[in-house]
């Protein structure tokens, strides 16, 4: 025995002492892959076998150097001349095909298993649910339970990410309640992440109050949570009961905290964010956040710098900064910047392209447009989607070309969505077709009959065109749906507190002041040529009504208060629950003309930089 072993210790060029197993489980510790190898295969020549854990370590190897064959090669040969091995390992070779993306084999080695344990079950339910395979998640998970395997915390938090129904969902969690898994701190964050997912907000918040936990991987997921969910405010605030708790913020923290500074365009806070941000590693993700935070907070100056101090750049860094020109009126930067992206071997992607388009539409490059749009799949492998036609509807629409526009609509690979239908109208608006716009704007209401702005839109073009009965009609249409006008809400940030305003509302500690400033600054433009649009204010409205109802407009109450509030040299940033009217879009560029302000307002459709006078939407809003 003693010979055989120096004569195997010598084919693999180690001293002649000691065991061929001691041998071969040190080269597996020390990660040599060659060697571990053939000392194996002389192994298997002699009939002996190492312990699990020596080949656990082998695994691992064949998984950090992706060497799949030398993967498959140890599992044979642990199956070699009759040898069982334990169910240990059998779930380390379960674990390495699922790792080597390799499900087939996978199920293939479970079917053969004389003895499956909780491992083996939750190894095949991650490895489906991570992959998409959700109904074959759920059917495993079933077979555990009926084979009298108990899931642990692991099976439940694979399982939840498989959940493809809210019912489903309640029924995993009421079988956690009962063996108590329902505390563990990570399924705790599945369950917070699935609830969200269903837009069950508050079920999600009451979950996270009833744990008392010293871990921030809750805290993170209820945080972001919100945050994705465009709930700016109560993640804000719950980044501010996780600070007051004693916990520190990390990266996954400051990406979340950074997504409610984005949906609530609260710049200061974002910019003590950047500060915080800066104790940290250079990383891709919050770099990425950091960037269409600036982006869409309308703050470009900082987006840029940020962008250009990217250590690395991937196709969301480029797409974000493509689209975040193009949304802010600077056409002619993105497409410059498309040009570098291509040069420095990126591929364009879906939301780049959009970028592309949506910039091309605001510099009224038609010709640039129906390039790009007729290339998208040739050059870069993208199918047009409703965003990028959108983009051409409003690019000819601007250009005038309506029936171009309209036959743009009828020929579109997917169905045409209320958004696609809206861009026609916009273009109606301005070029004064009310027969097109009266057919795009029945299109809009079959899709959704509860849109106000059509109905508004609607009934005044019919009204300018003198074709009374039609408006007539359309008010009376608007009451049978019980469709009220929603309140336009205007935001502004001021010393980092958040001022709202609504048409009407006078709660405000300041509403008198405002008011007084208000009726000032509406004479002084008078002089400079304002006078009050009532084309954006129903029509049974009679004259000084019609002018009162624009005065007080949510936007015009914001402007003015920043006025009143911001030194002279800040920006006046306000972000609003709908679409800036066109009596609103004079008021502003007359105000930034007349007291050499920059305003910038983000409403739902686009941005709008107003400074001198001129918009950088061209004055297409």
């Amino acid at each position: 025995m003693q010979s055989r072993r120096c004569c195997v210790a010598a084919a693999v060029g180690v001293p002649a002492v000691g065991s061929v197993v001691d041998e071969f489980t040190k080269l597996c510790y020390q990660r040599d892959l060659p060697r571990a190898m053939r000392a194996m295969e002389v192994m298997e020549r002699c009939g002996i076998w190492a312990d699990a854990v020596t080949y656990s370590e082998l695994i691992k190897c064949c998984l950090a150097r992706r060497a799949v064959e030398d993967g498959k090669r140890v599992h044979r040969h642990v199956f070699s001349n009759g040898y069982e091995p334990k169910t240990f390992l059998i779930n380390i070779f379960l674990s390495m095909y699922v790792k080597f993306g390799l499900l087939d084999e996978a199920m293939k080695l479970f079917d053969k298993m004389p003895e499956r344990n909780v491992v083996s079950w939750t190894t095949m339910i991650a490895a489906f649910s991570n992959v998409g395979m959700s109904g074959d998640a759920l059917e495993f998970f079933v077979l555990m339970l009926r084979s009298g395997v108990r899931p642990n915390m692991f099976t439940f938090s694979s399982v939840l990410r498989a959940c493809e129904s809210l019912r489903t969902l309640r029924q995993l969690h009421c079988g956690m309640i009962k063996p108590g898994l329902e505390s563990d701190v990570f399924v705790r964050s599945a369950l917070i992440d699935n609830y969200s997912k269903w837009g069950e907000l508050q079920t999600a918040l009451s979950i996270f109050n009833e744990m008392v936990t010293g871990d921030s991987v809750v805290w993170n997921s209820i945080i972001g949570s919100f945050a994705e969910n465009n709930e700016g405010d109560e993640a804000l605030s719950l980044f501010k009961r996780m600070k007051r708790a004693g916990f520190f913020a990390n990266q996954g923290t400051l990406t979340s905290v950074l997504r409610a500074c984005t949906s609530l365009s609260l710049l200061e806070l974002g910019r003590q964010v950047h500060v915080h941000i800066l104790k940290y590693d250079r990383d891709l993700i919050l770099d990425n956040a950091l960037l269409d935070m600036y982006c869409k907070c309308g703050s470009l100056e900082d987006a840029k710098g940020v962008f250009s101090r990217m250590a690395e750049k991937d196709v969301i860094s480029w797409s974000t900064m493509v689209a975040g020109l193009a949304q802010n009126g600077f056409s002619r930067e993105a497409l410059e910047l498309f040009d570098s992206m291509k040069g420095s071997g990126i591929k364009p992607n879906y939301i780049t392209l959009l970028g592309v388009l949506f910039a091309c539409s605001h510099a009224g490059l038609v010709d640039n447009g129906w390039y790009y749009f007729q290339s998208m799949s040739r050059l870069y492998g993208v199918e047009p989607g409703r965003e990028h036609y959108g983009c051409m509807i409003d690019l000819l629409g601007r250009a005038g070309k309506l029936d171009e526009a309209a036959m743009l609509i009828s020929e579109m690979k997917c169905e045409p969505d209320a958004v696609t239908w809206r861009m026609l109208l916009a273009s109606c608006r301005v070029h004064k077709n009310v027969d097109l716009a009266a057919h795009a704007a029945k299109q809009i209401l079959k899709l959704d009959p509860t849109d106000v702005g059509t109905y508004i839109l609607l009934s005044n073009i019919y009204a300018n065109s003198q074709r009374w009965d039609d408006a007539a009609k359309v008010r009376k249409a608007m009451q049978a749906e019980g469709v009220r006008k929603e309140p336009g809400c205007s935001w502004i940030e001021v010393e980092m507190q958040i001022h709202c305003f609504i048409l009407g509302d006078k709660s405000h500690p300041r509403t008198e002041d405002i008011g007084v400033e208000l009726q000032q600054l509406v004479q002084r433009l008078r002089g400079i040529g304002y006078n009050p649009d009532t084309n954006f204010v129903l029509q049974d409205l009679e004259g000084e009504q019609r002018e009162d109802s624009l005065r007080y407009h949510s936007e015009k109450l914001a402007i003015v208060f920043g006025l009143m509030s911001l030194a002279t040299s800040k920006t006046i940033r306000i972000r609003k629950n709908l679409r800036i009217c066109g009596d609103c879009h004079i008021f502003a560029k007359l105000v930034s003309q007349l007291t050499q302000r920059t305003i910038v307002i983000r409403d739902p459709i686009r941005y709008h930089h107003f400074r001198d006078g001129i918009c950088s939407c061209g004055d297409y809003w």
